[in-house]
């Protein structure tokens, strides 16, 4: 266990998640009392419930905190592709929270409007602590979302969001208070009805988001877009299909298959998918693992080999074919096979000097055509001979 926390420990990008998350918990500790005593002092209700608001911010950023703690660590056995959906699971739970707020303070705002009696009438000092929380509430915000844009966390900007939402609850406090002041007591209401839900839509968007990334959505057009751009840079590529991607956190998986020149070595397409997977990693920098299937031939829609035997299989048939018309001079070893189009097309290739036991060599690679294309499925033999 010691272990999984040092490598989280480790991050980087967990101890920056940290940090932020950290500055706006001792920020909503201290608001949220300040509210609570001044509010309580003064006779503001609303500045009371801000303030109980500005201390249920805690139980977000604890949620932050522990989801980017297990979401960073490292992929192991039973989570082969890291714990990034944490991260997501939390971003869910923080849309919530702030639908839950909007809801609230909506709530709260009609019930004051059908009851004049609850409006408030509070003084001076509330409405100075309400503008202290205004711009210490932005400012949080402002930090958190510039942390979440570099780091790329949906979580991270779901609570800035949050401390958003606290900084315009806090409008509507100074707008109530204010207009209290002057006379106009119902603008409380009415603009904690129009913040509800503006911090509503808020939250509806990073649960829809954050649900999508969960049923394995796939990346922005833009992002698929590079990929294919990436993709093509690299020599031997013929043609690009299945590309298929989704989110886990701030990762981005891509898993595609490339068709590269049937004739080459497993090794040389074995090359060319690496090089693309090297290529998308470091130039496409929300792409964090990728998976690269090779292919002789588009097999998209369908697999026309597969229907066909397997190598050793088709080696002992062919070594029976060519028996029967008295070759037996083929190392299986030097026999190599193309699956194509729904045919098998075979390559021998044979020393110079078996030769020496066959009088006419034209007549002899002919006998080895013929015999090999008695096989079903066998479309070309092509013959080589080496020194």
């Amino acid at each position: 266990m010691s272990t999984v926390a040092d490598e989280t420990l480790a991050s980087p990008r967990y101890r920056e998640v940290r940090k932020v998350t950290l500055i706006g918990s001792a920020i909503d500790l201290l608001l949220g009392i300040a509210k609570i005593l001044v509010g309580w002092a003064a006779h503001s209700q609303a500045l009371v419930a801000d303030g109980l608001h500005s201390l249920s911010d805690l139980a977000t950023d604890l949620i932050v905190l522990y989801a980017a703690k297990h979401s960073h660590r490292e992929a192991d056995e039973d989570h082969p592709y890291g714990h990034g959906r944490i991260e997501t699971l939390a971003t869910v739970g923080l849309g919530i929270a702030l639908i839950l707020v909007a809801f609230g303070i909506g709530s709260d705002a009609v019930r004051r409007m059908n009851e004049p009696e609850l409006l408030l009438n509070p003084g001076l000092s509330a409405l100075a602590v309400a503008i202290v929380s205004v711009i210490s509430k932005e400012a949080i915000y402002q930090y958190t979302r510039n942390a979440a844009r570099r780091l790329r966390s949906n979580m991270l900007m779901a609570n800035a969001w949050h401390s958003r939402s606290d900084a315009i609850s806090s409008i509507v406090v100074v707008i109530g208070i204010g207009g209290a002041m002057m006379g106009h007591a119902y603008l409380d209401a009415v603009a904690a009805i129009t913040v509800a839900v503006m911090i509503a839509k808020i939250g509806f968007d990073l649960v829809r988001d954050s649900t999508k990334e969960l049923i394995d959505t796939a990346l922005d057009p833009e992002v698929t877009d590079a990929i294919r751009k990436e993709v093509f840079h690299v020599d031997g590529v013929r043609a690009l299909h299945m590309l298929r991607s989704r989110r886990s956190g701030s990762d981005a998986l891509v898993d595609l298959h490339l068709q590269v020149d049937p004739r080459i070595s497993v090794s040389e397409g074995h090359q060319i998918g690496d090089t693309v997977r090297r290529q998308l990693l470091d130039k496409v920098d929300e792409v964090t693992d990728v998976t690269v299937h090779i292919d002789p031939e588009d097999d998209e829609q369908e697999s026309p080999c597969n229907q066909l035997p397997l190598r050793s299989d088709v080696v002992e048939k062919l070594a029976k074919q060519w028996a029967d018309a008295g070759i037996t001079d083929i190392d299986a070893d030097k026999v190599t096979l193309h699956y194509l189009s729904g045919k098998l097309h075979v390559d021998v290739y044979l020393p110079l000097s078996v030769l020496d036991a066959h009088a006419d060599a034209g007549v002899f690679v002919r006998t080895i055509e013929v015999a090999a294309k008695k096989l079903p499925g066998v479309s070309t033999v092509r013959v080589s001979f080496h020194v």
